[in-house]
This record gives structure tokens, sequence and C-alpha cells, in this order.
């Protein structure tokens, strides 16, 4: 059941946060329910389950999953307002995960068998890896929505999209240390990070942009090692 569970999991990673781009979520909340990408994002949805569980047998769960997210994705779009977008954004995503954890064992047939050419600690491992990159930008991104980052980051000039890379690789060393036992490694690269960016802080003297920066490491940090200590103790389910 874990591993079915693991499936519908990455399989709504990959389709909230792969495969929507901006502009759908831009359109949706322009249009709401007369935006066509809502349904042809309901429609990934479902064709990415019954790809990555590959049993026709579980078709009423899928579906069941697939009408639920289509409704509480509908209900976000009627009810959220510009100053509500943050909250909405979470309880979407809760009711997802909650919708998968309660199905599941309503439709479990006892006889699932992993079907992917890969194993289930391989599936975890590729899970836990993918939240750690475009989902967790795109909940530190909503996150700071509160604030315009744009306007505390203007007078630093830096690459493109170089913070969101950056972020992403720490989170990835986070995990991979903490899953290989290396506990050390974390603080060693949590010092390293503050070496660069101390010279940053000191000339540029901005106090927002030095709370900024605190924040957002401390997040980034916190996640990676709450999802890495998520995979030590799942492990052993699979």
């Amino acid at each position: 059941m874990t591993v079915l569970i693991l499936k519908l999991i990455l399989s709504h990673l990959i389709g909230d946060f792969f495969l929507q781009p901006q502009k759908w979520v831009k359109d949706k909340e322009k249009k709401k329910l007369k935006s066509i990408w809502l349904y042809i994002h309901i429609a990934i949805h479902i064709a990415l389950m019954f790809l990555i569980i590959w049993d026709l047998s579980y078709t009423w769960l899928i579906l069941s999953i697939g009408l639920i997210h289509f409704i509480v994705d509908a209900l976000k779009l009627i009810l959220q307002r510009k100053k509500t977008k943050r909250f909405f954004f979470f309880i979407d995503q809760l009711l997802h995960f909650i919708t998968i954890v309660i199905l599941v064992p309503i439709f479990f047939k006892g006889d699932y068998e992993f079907t992917l050419a890969l194993n289930p600690n391989l599936l975890l491992l590729i899970t836990c890896v993918a939240f750690l990159t475009t989902p967790t930008s795109i909940i530190m991104k909503t996150i700071f929505s509160k604030w315009n980052i744009s306007e505390l980051t203007k007078k630093n000039a830096s690459l493109k999209d170089a913070g969101k890379y950056i972020g992403v690789l720490e989170r990835i060393l986070v995990f991979i240390f903490i899953a290989f036992g290396h506990w050390e490694a974390v603080g060693f690269l949590i010092t390293a990070k503050s070496v660069f960016r101390f010279g940053d802080l000191t000339s540029s003297k901005e106090r927002k942009l030095t709370e900024y920066i605190l924040i957002g490491t401390l997040i980034s940090f916190g996640i990676a090692i709450l999802t890495s200590l998520l995979y030590l103790n799942i492990q052993s389910y699979v």
C-alpha cells in the first residue's frame, strides 16, 4: 500500500509542479472554471496516475482522486482572493495529499505489485528528490510572496534564477548527507554558505534583505532535513 501511495504522490508532484506552466495558473486564476487549462491539468493528472500505477484494476481509485482534485482546484479558484492566495495554495496541496492517503486504503486490493523498472526504495528516493526541486522552490516562492522581494534585491545584481538553482542544490546536498548519515556535512554546508553570504550582508547593510536571506536559508534547510528524516523512516515500509 505504501508503494501505491508513493506512486500517487509522485504523479501529483509531476502534474502539479513540473507539468503546469505559470501561464496555465494565471489563465485559471483569471477565467476560473472557464479556463481550458483547468480541464487539461486534471486530464494530465489522471493520465499520469494511469501511467505510473499501470494497473487498470485501480481505475476507480484514479478517477476518484481525479474528480476530487478537480473539485478542490475549482473551489480554490472560486474562493481565493489576492490576499488569500498563499492560504489557499497550502490548503489545496494539503487536501490533495489527504485525498491520496484516505482513498488508497479504501480501494487497495492487497495484491498490488511494483510494476515500474525500479525498486520501491528507488521510487521513494526519486519522490523525495523530486519534491526538493521545483515543488519546494514553488512552496518557498509562495511563502515569500507576502513580501516584495524584487524591491529588496533590485540593487543586488545576480544571475537569472541563480537563487532557485542554489536552493535546489543545497537541499539535495542536505538530503544526501543525512541519508548517508553525515550530519556533520550539513553543518559544514551551512557554515560555507554563511561565509559566502557574509560579505554581501555586511556591505549592503540592508536589514530586510538580511532577514529575507536568513528566513529563506532556514526554511530551505528545514524542508530538506524533514524530507530526509521522512525518507529514512519510510524506507522500512517499502
